[in-house]
């Protein structure tokens, strides 16, 4: 029988009953204590943390709940993974509509039945009823830098002033005073969305923010639904029953009738006030900006609440498990639109957005690059900044198996296409102009052409010729601190200074020219992992700007003029070290690292 949970407090208790959640007995600051224990928790995969006392608050603070993949199976009910190819084998068979497909998938079609909202008079979110005050709660200061205090949990409701669909979204909420905060509503946002249309009225926007709800609802509020779909239906349909909703009792709009905490108020028309730096999961603190203003009417909640938090940094955080649970749901559903994907994947390690790998059946020439277009251009995928292709038998999580095909499949002369002046996600600072940059394809798929002849002596050959070259790169540029050959594919640089210098240099190497990209990071990057690696590279690089090729330059047309598409050839180059105006990526401070440090043991007791 599957499990539920109407809210948090009742998860974290079954997590609590099967060892999967510790109760820290011991007074804990929510000012950057809390970040630098639930990290540390995370990465020695300790289970989920009840901190019951936290400094200046009388309410609990859960954090690490959905960080690990078993939490976030007992969370469903089933593995993600299962539930998407659940749904798309169903969709696939449904159409045309057939009786004993309706049989054969009565669970799913349960689950569709299941998925209207329900209403009720009232839940367990509006037992207790109070006036707005944000410091009542143990809101975290999150990482040395940040502008101050942020929520990082809240599930933002809104409605559509004209159609009334709803949107729920995780978005941060900078603390101002104890009644508003900032409303940090990104590009692609269905929030933003919402907002945008109430301004066009010259209306305020009616928000709750709901904090500790079903962790189905959370999972369905992470997801990258597409535009009008809503989170809360979403959530049914995972939860397999109705989710309660009721009225709010400061504003118009139905808020979750079973959560910890909601926060009701309104988001005014015309009003930005700066908020941030805040330390985000590219890892790094994204710029002050100007965002919208979320001004607080009351807060209602249950009698005993927990308040949820969690930390996003530099990779692997909690939101790794949310992000890849999401796109294992969600994933196999792009199927249904684009016939020619078998499968694809958003690395965790590059902030999702920032690498794309998909897998594609072709079935005329360059059909890859036609899906990696037309992916580019839908919904949350269209804020992807690389996107690598690969056969349809390549797995895209496969990161090693990715860099092969790279390896045997990509000629630059045919399969790369730089994409410059697009949308980009809020959060990525490479362009230095917020919400634009460009956008890159790597087309490694097997072509009719053929890939690279592989000749076992010739070869190895170049292997003896590559590796010896390597070995004396330090020698070669003095800028040179490390490097690290992946694959036979991806020589990793650490240097000094001068990124842009050493790589320029490095694709007109001559010993290297059996590579097919270069990539120079900073000093910060562990070139021998590779979710560092893959962070330090594709969190740090505009494609327009920094990336080069051992030769590019525009061809000479038979009038005599030139083409206006570059022709690249050789190996493909990436400064993705870091540069001036870049914001610093996340460090906890000596101060609290040692004070953690000496207090380990006694929040484990």
């Amino acid at each position: 029988m599957r499990m539920t949970f109407p809210a948090l407090g009742e998860f974290v208790r079954y997590l609590e009953s099967i060892g999967e959640l510790h109760r820290v007995k011991v007074e804990v600051d929510p000012h950057l204590e809390m970040t630098e224990i639930a990290v540390r928790a995370l990465e020695e995969r300790r289970p989920a943390v009840l901190f019951e006392k936290v400094k200046n608050s009388r309410f609990p603070v859960a954090m690490n709940v959905l960080a690990s993949e078993r939490r976030v199976e007992l969370a469903l009910g089933k593995h993600p993974e299962r539930i998407g190819e659940e749904l798309i084998t169903f969709f696939d068979r449904i159409i045309p509509p057939k009786l004993n497909v309706l049989f054969e998938h009565r669970t799913i079609v349960r689950r569709l039945l299941s998925a209207r909202p329900k209403r009720v008079k009232m839940g367990i979110a509006q037992e207790v009823s109070e006036s707005p005050d944000l410091d009542a709660l143990p809101i975290q200061f999150c990482w040395p830098k940040d502008g101050g205090r942020f929520l990082t949990l809240g599930q933002v409701i809104t409605e559509d002033p004209l159609s009334k669909m709803r949107n729920v979204g995780i978005y941060r909420l900078h603390v101002y005073d104890k009644q508003s905060t900032g409303m940090h509503w990104q590009i692609q946002k269905g929030g933003g969305f919402h907002y945008f249309q109430a301004e066009k009225l010259g209306k305020p926007l009616e928000v709750a923010v709901a904090l500790g709800t079903d962790p189905a609802l959370l999972i369905a509020t992470v997801a990258a639904l597409p535009e009008g779909m809503d989170e809360v239906m979403f959530a049914s349909f995972l939860r397999g029953k109705r989710i309660p909703m009721t009225r709010g009792q400061f504003i118009s709009i139905d808020v979750p009738a079973n959560a910890e905490f909601v926060l009701e108020g309104i988001v005014p028309p015309k009003k930005r006030r700066m908020e941030g730096p805040y330390g985000d999961h590219f890892g790094h603190y994204s710029h002050a900006a100007r965002f919208p203003v979320f001004h607080l009417k009351g807060i209602t909640r249950r009698k005993s609440p927990i308040y949820p938090a969690t930390i996003v940094g530099k990779p692997p955080m909690e939101d790794k498990y949310l992000g890849d649970a999401t796109q294992q749901i969600l994933g196999p559903l792009i199927r249904l639109v684009h016939r020619e994907v078998r499968s694809l994947w958003a690395y965790y390690e590059a902030g999702f957005h920032n690498l794309l790998v998909v897998s594609v059946e072709e079935r005329y020439q360059k059909e890859a690059m036609k899906a990696a277009l037309g992916l580019m251009g839908e919904g949350q995928l269209s804020l992807t900044k690389c996107a690598v292709l690969v056969s349809s038998e390549i797995d895209p999580k496969d990161w090693q198996t990715v860099l092969r095909e790279i390896r045997d499949h990509f000629d630059p002369h045919y399969d790369f296409v730089l994409i410059p002046k697009v949308p980009l996600d809020t959060l990525d600072f490479t362009s230095y102009t917020m919400e634009l940059g460009s956008k890159m394809v790597i087309d490694a798929t097997r072509k009719q052409r053929g890939g690279r002849a592989r000749d076992p002596e010739s070869e190895a050959r170049k292997r003896r010729a590559l590796q010896s070259g390597i070995s004396h790169l330090k020698q070669f540029d003095r800028r040179i601190v490390e490097t690290n050959l992946v694959e036979e594919t991806l020589l990793l640089v650490k240097v000094r200074k001068d990124g842009r210098t050493v790589v320029e240099k490095l694709v007109r190497k001559k010993e290297l020219q059996a590579l097919r990209i270069i990539a120079a990071v900073s000093e910060d990057v562990d070139l021998h992992d590779s979710v560092s690696y893959i962070w330090g590279i594709f969190t740090r690089f505009d494609c327009e700007r920094d990336v080069l090729f051992s030769e590019q330059k525009l061809p000479r047309l038979p009038s005599g003029t030139t083409g206006i598409s570059p022709v690249y050839k050789g190996i493909l180059g990436i400064d993705a070290t870091w540069k001036k105006g870049y914001p610093e990526s996340l460090v906890m401070t000596e101060k609290i690292t040692k004070r953690v440090d000496e207090r380990w043991d006694s929040y484990w007791k």
